[in-house]
């Protein structure tokens, strides 16, 4: 296996592991200050499973795309 092929599998797992851990922190400290009830938690459950994949995943893009930029991937075009 190239060197380069090693980065994109790298950059891929890091920008999705990075996406779960954003949206994971947003459900437990954003929402309870910010939700609809102000004040309680929200559980995962209550988020939902495909709300939760949903939101990490173009989380996960956002992380994608600066780490493909900085470790010159080239997984997007120029």
């Amino acid at each position: 296996m190239s060197s380069l092929l090693l980065k994109r599998l790298a950059v891929w797992i890091v920008s999705l592991a990075m996406g779960v851990l954003v949206t994971a922190a947003f459900i437990v400290f954003v929402l309870p200050w910010a939700g609809p009830q102000n004040g309680f938690p929200v559980s995962f459950q209550e988020y939902g499973t495909q709300y939760f994949l949903w939101t990490a995943l173009p989380i996960a893009g956002i992380f994608l795309v600066w780490l493909d930029y900085f470790l010159d991937t080239r997984i997007l075009p120029d």
